[in-house]
């Protein structure tokens, strides 16, 4: 390793740390590198033979954080970690000893992951960690979907839009992709519950899978109105703070208002993950076909969101 002159040392002494720099040591410092290596390890490729060794999971699997983080395709990633060292450094790849992984390499680990539902599995391993770390699911749950965009284009080679993800409108607006459904918990904001459908999906269907059964209180915005019954059958024990809904013929009343203003207070701390996934992390738009990777990718996306929106409470007890 070349020696540093006097200038560079200092340099790096009393340089301040970029936003990215900050948020990889964050990360880095948070993320259960040990269970999720220990998820995969079961189906990664082993070496054999005389030929050239599978590169380390936990390397792969830093690497496919490194995508989510900042929404990068496998070339994309790839071309990132040769012109960034910070990259390089969280990765853990020294140039002068070996070449960063080709896009190939990092196409087969995320088709790896894909194939072994290991997204799910991932996105559970996180949970039982938050929970040990004293982080864990109260009575309360808040449910909602937010449309993830799909290109609606047909200049393809195939001539046409992706089979699996349909139309929807919003207000008098016109959106094409898919529904991401998550139950959140209202103390800590934390995804307990993860489903993916196409657009044209509605929010109630998917309410059954969003809520773990041990609910006391269930928010919802109107999407979720006139599913008590739903909500009773699968939580019995849940008291109903779904926002009322207005009609043609019959608008909310002032009382009706000031209660969902109320009810809004905590419906909106789920607002919070979704700014985490569609914004910090640039999910607003599918990266692939189909919605099995894309679910893949969602879960995945959740669990990562989960420990960036725990971070200060484990940073301080790291």
């Amino acid at each position: 390793m070349p020696q540093q002159t006097f200038a560079e040392v200092s340099f790096e002494q009393y340089r301040k740390p970029t936003r990215r720099e900050r948020f990889l040591a964050e990360m880095n410092r948070i993320v259960p590198w040990v269970e999720l290596v220990a998820a995969i390890e079961p189906v990664y490729p082993k070496a054999e033979g005389p030929g050239r060794p599978p590169v380390g999971v936990e390397r792969m699997l830093r690497l496919h954080c490194l995508q989510q983080w900042f929404n990068l395709s496998d070339p994309a990633v790839e071309e990132a970690l040769y012109d960034s060292r910070t990259l390089r450094q969280f990765v853990g790849i020294d140039l002068g000893r070996e070449p960063v992984p080709d896009e190939t390499t990092i196409c087969k680990f995320r088709h790896l992951l894909e194939t072994h539902q290991l997204g799910k599995q991932l996105f559970a391993q996180i949970g039982e960690y938050l929970a040990k770390q004293g982080l864990q699911v109260s009575r309360g749950t808040i449910v909602d979907a937010t449309i993830i965009a799909a290109p609606s284009s047909t200049k393809n080679r195939t001539k046409e839009r992706d089979p699996e993800m349909h139309q929807t409108k919003k207000g008098n607006q016109w959106y094409f992709g898919m529904k991401a459904h998550i139950g959140v918990d209202s103390r800590t904001k934390l995804i307990h519950s993860v489903a993916a459908t196409a657009a044209n999906v509605h929010d109630s269907q998917m309410l059954p899978q969003l809520l773990h059964g041990q609910e006391t209180r269930v928010w919802g915005d109107a999407a979720y109105s006139g599913q008590r019954d739903v909500i009773q059958h699968h939580a019995p024990h849940a008291q109903s703070f779904i926002e009322a809904k207005a009609h043609r013929h019959r608008p909310l009343s002032e009382d009706e208002r000031a209660r969902n203003r109320t009810k809004s207070k905590v419906r909106a701390k789920v607002e919070h993950v979704f700014l985490v996934i569609k914004r910090i992390f640039g999910w607003a738009k599918v990266r692939y076909r189909g919605l099995a990777k894309n679910t893949h990718w969602l879960f995945i996306s959740c669990g990562l969101a989960n420990l960036y929106v725990a971070r200060r409470q484990l940073l301080a007890e790291a």
